[in-house]
């Protein structure tokens, strides 16, 4: 007979839990929760519960599994974890949008990824996060409002953003396409959106009728910079380890010519913003010193 992994894991897990935590007192000779306080937690019985760490009574049903992973209080990687050894598979997927943005660690990834464009999305396709270079190749994403930095909004409704696709259409039929797959494996709720882009765009509307279904990936992205001109990448789509809600795509030059155009007009773009600081913060003082003369 095989090695009983689920019973093992369920042992340990047990015997981690602290019963003054839950209100239980009393001697014990082994550490952690007895078997029955957890199938009382669990609501399951306490015999079905004994079978489970012992090997016997088949597997177990994802209600149980969902029910136990809350009685031992697992995170979401345990319980993962757990249902990797109780049936197999993962468990579904529980999408909870955060509001805590990304770690200044996370950031700092995308900023040495220059001159690689590089950006963090929501499975919404929000983008909350980016390096210089996607400020300066894709979107100045500083410059909008939270609620614009999206890319299906971007595509159907910005005309700078449209302009700069060499193929319209099928870039906006990959991206319906693409978010559909996104938003239903990440468990994401995205009626507002959708109904939303539907009002303002038939395009959008005729597209997601269409039900097309594709996996964003890797492949070739050819834009139309304002500056640069045509300019190609290969991009990848990336998952953030423990943040399921986020993902990660970079896009990189496709020649070293074109990397070395993209870092230059970077640093030209900030010795600009530089210059625009030192004038702003010249005339402050100049005013300042006018008010105090006629004071």
């Amino acid at each position: 007979m095989g090695e009983n992994l689920l019973g093992t894991y369920l042992k340990d897990r047990r015997a981690k839990l602290d019963p003054a935590s839950f209100g239980l007192s009393g001697r014990r000779r082994t550490p952690g929760l007895r078997r029955e306080e957890v199938a009382q937690r669990a609501n399951i019985s306490p015999t079905w519960y004994t079978w489970l760490e012992q090997g016997r009574g088949g597997a177990p049903s994802a209600d149980v599994l969902d029910r136990i992973a809350r009685a031992l209080m697992l995170t979401d990687v345990e319980r993962e974890h757990l249902f990797l050894l109780g049936l197999g598979r993962l468990p579904e997927i529980r999408y909870q949008a955060s509001s805590e943005g990304v770690t200044p660690r996370l950031q700092r990834v995308l900023d040495a990824l220059e001159p690689s464009p590089a950006l963090i999305r929501t499975a919404l396709w929000d983008v909350v996060a980016w390096n210089r270079a996607a400020s300066v190749m894709l979107t100045d994403y500083g410059s909008l409002p939270p609620k614009q930095r999206n890319v299906l909004r971007l595509i159907f409704c910005d005309p700078r953003v449209r302009a700069a696709q060499f193929d319209w259409d099928s870039v906006a039929r990959f991206v319906v396409a693409a978010f559909r797959a996104d938003v239903v494996r990440a468990g994401a709720k995205a009626e507002p959106l959708v109904e939303e882009l539907c009002r303002v765009s038939p395009e959008f509307a005729a597209m997601w009728r269409d039900n097309d279904v594709r996996s964003y990936g890797e492949g070739i992205k050819h834009l139309r910079h304002p500056v640069l001109g045509p300019i190609a990448f290969e991009y990848s789509a990336f998952a953030v380890d423990g943040r399921p809600d986020l993902g990660m795509v970079i896009y990189n030059p496709a020649t070293a010519a074109d990397a070395e155009r993209i870092r230059a007009l970077i640093e030209a773009k900030e010795v600009e913003a530089q210059e625009i600081e030192a004038k702003n913060t010249a005339a402050a003082s100049s005013r300042a010193r006018n008010r105090t003369a006629l004071g």
